[in-house]
Formats: C-alpha cells, sequence, structure tokens
C-alpha cells in the first residue's frame, strides 16, 4: 500500500522535522506514535500530498508523491482529517458534506445524497444534521470531521490526533469508528496518546524527532519494557529517583505507590510489574 523510503523534511532554518524515514505501510490500522513535535503530521501532510518532501521517495497505491501526477493521483484516493479541521460554522452538517462531497468529484446527486445520509448515521449525527455547526460540540465536529474523510469511499485514510481534547466516551467511540472503517481500507492514526494505538492498532512505529525508533507490534513493544517496570510506594514524601522514569501514580492510605520504568537502586522497595503498552513506550524513549 504504502512505500516511504529515506523520507526527510527540512524547513527553513535547517529544521530537521523529518531525518531519513523509511517505512512499508499495508493495510488494516496502523498507528503513528510520538510526542508533540516528533514529525508525525510532516509526515502526515507529505503522504495526503500537501508538502513536499527535501529527499527521499514516498509510493501509495504505486503512485510517487514526488511528482504532480502523483499527489493527484493520491488525493483522488484519500480521506484526511487533520489536527485542525477547517470547517463553516454557519452551514449545517449535511450542507459542508454536499460542499467536500463535490469538491472529491461526487457529481450525480442522488449518490452524494445517499452517501451523507449513511455517512452521518454512522457518526450518529443523523438528529443533528440540519443544526449549524457552530452550535456542535468538539466532539461532535471531530464527527463532521471524520465523515468528510469517508466520503468517496477512500483507499486511504489519514486522520492526525484526531482525539485531541475529546471526552473518554467520544475518544472510544471514534476509536471503534476507526477500526470499524480499516476492515476495508488503510487507515493512518497519527497521535501522542498511547492508549489510542493500544486500543486500535497491531502494527504501529514510534517516532521522536523526526526518526524512527521502534516499528513492529505493540505486544512486541510492550515486551521490551519486561523486567524493567516496578512499583514503588513511598511512604516518606519523597520520590524514586537514580535515572528511573516516572510513569503514574496513585495515592494509597499508606503513601504513594509510583510505577516507574528503569533500573530502580537496592534501598527502593520495588515489585516488579507487568508492562503495558504505554510502559513499552515509555522504556524505548529511555532507552534511546
Amino acid at each position: 500500500m504504502i512505500t516511504i523510503s529515506s523520507l526527510s523534511k527540512t524547513y527553513p532554518g535547517n529544521v530537521h522535522a523529518l531525518r531519513e524515514v523509511t517505512l512499508e505501510i499495508g493495510t488494516g490500522m496502523f498507528g503513528l506514535l510520538g510526542p508533540n513535535g516528533a514529525g508525525k503530521t510532516t509526515l502526515m501532510r507529505i503522504l495526503a500530498g500537501i508538502l513536499s518532501p527535501t529527499g527521499g521517495t514516498a509510493t501509495i497505491l504505486g503512485h510517487n508523491l514526488t511528482t504532480p501526477a502523483g499527489k493527484q493521483a493520491v488525493k483522488e484516493s484519500l480521506g484526511y482529517l487533520p489536527q485542525e479541521l477547517g470547517l463553516y460554522p454557519d452551514l449545517t452538517a449535511a450542507e459542508f458534506l454536499d460542499y467536500i462531497a463535490i469538491l472529491k468529484g461526487i457529481n450525480d446527486g442522488n449518490a452524494r445524497k445517499r452517501q451523507i445520509t449513511e455517512l452521518l448515521d454512522l457518526v450518529r449525527l443523523t438528529d443533528k444534521a440540519n443544526a449549524r455547526i457552530k452550535t456542535y460540540s468538539g466532539g461532535m465536529k471531530r464527527r463532521v470531521g471524520i465523515a468528510q474523510a469517508l466520503l468517496g469511499s477512500p483507499q486511504l485514510i489519514i486522520v492526525d490526533e484526531p482525539t485531541a481534547g475529546l471526552d473518554p466516551e467520544e475518544r472510544i467511540r471514534f476509536r471503534n469508528l476507526l477500526v470499524d472503517t480499516a476492515a476495508r481500507c488503510t487507515v493512518i492514526l497519527s497521535t501522542h496518546i498511547v492508549e489510542d494505538i493500544g486500543q486500535s492498532c497491531n502494527d504501529l512505529a514510534v517516532i521522536r524527532q523526526g526518526q524512527v525508533l521502534y516499528r513492529g507490534s505493540p505486544r512486541e513493544l510492550i515486551a521490551q519494557a519486561r523486567g524493567n517496570v516496578w512499583n514503588i510506594t513511598m511512604t516518606d514524601g519523597a520520590r524514586p529517583d537514580g535515572g528511573l522514569t516516572i510513569v503514574s501514580t496513585l495515592q494509597l492510605a499508606e503513601g504513594v505507590q509510583y510505577r516507574v520504568v528503569g533500573k530502580p537502586e537496592s534501598q527502593y522497595p520495588a515489585q516488579p510489574a507487568e508492562p503495558s503498552l504505554e510502559d513499552g513506550y515509555m522504556w524505548l524513549m529511555k532507552e534511546k
């Protein structure tokens, strides 16, 4: 589906957003995980044909993204939900989707209406289809965003930080929708939220400072942290140090329990813990 080879992007001022990124992405759900500023959005914008790389190549469905013809061909088979989607607040959801469908070349009025009706039902906005978008909550606006990305039955869908700012219920609903969609096309989910990857993707890459640190399954990333995750309960108000990375804290009656990754020193009452994907991610970042 997607072949990325030695892809680089340098912005003015010698800012290296991507450094020799090489990836192959197949069908299904693929997660791109990394901290803010890691280069995820730059990579997504290149794959969407919005940005041109400084070096390297990217091929989607056999189309070379470094050529104008290749970019146009990819855009015709792409659904894209950017981190900040520009909506027209005075339009209703139905009107906005109709406008986007026309831009995507869906010229048959009946086919357009049928798709819009189906998608509004899919994202649970049928009862709000004729309400103006400016009256929508943040979660409802994101649902309009995924609906517009699904117009035209794209073969590739790219979503950039789709659950940022959503409440827990909306995040779960959104993830489930993406997983269902990935059964019939490729979905790339770019996020800094580890839980979103763990609950939806069987294949992922971790990127930091424009470089790929890890490529594989969530299970393999978790396995790398095994033997390096600990629970330490402190009763004297102190915090564990010695190079340990604190993943989370939990208030207990007898003190504070710290979940850490690293190699605790002998003075700490450390109990080994089974790693999670978040632990695996933190261990990878610590080691790299």
